[in-house]
């Protein structure tokens, strides 16, 4: 997953018209060490058909707040820069709540790509 270091690395994985799917996440975070050891396996399993990218909270303050991340680990689809799904919460997230997300994710994207 690469990993977004700046206000401008986000803008340009969000402006693809490819979906990008944002994980919002912090060094700190305990919910977000829970997801690390299956992420990428789910990354792998969807490598085809979206982008996976990585903001850390505290490198990126700015961008948090102005698409409105209340608690991480958070997860925002974007395609052609606009937000399409969001799964925002801040609750522990299984592997099975987060591919049921990006399986909606890619429902809506197809829906509006077609």
């Amino acid at each position: 997953m690469d990993k977004i270091t700046s206000p401008a690395d986000f803008q340009v994985a969000i402006q693809s018209p490819r979906l990008t799917v944002a994980v919002f996440k912090a060094d700190w975070c305990s919910d977000c060490k829970f997801i690390d050891p299956f992420m990428p396996d789910v990354e792998q399993k969807y490598n085809d058909r979206l982008t996976l990218v990585e903001v850390d909270v505290d490198a990126v303050g700015d961008v948090s707040q102005e698409q409105n991340i209340l608690g991480i680990p958070s997860f925002v689809a974007y395609s052609d820069g606009r937000e399409l799904v969001r799964f925002v919460n801040k609750l522990r997230k299984s592997r099975e709540e987060i591919e049921g997300f990006l399986d909606r994710a890619l429902e809506v994207y197809l829906t509006i790509h077609k």
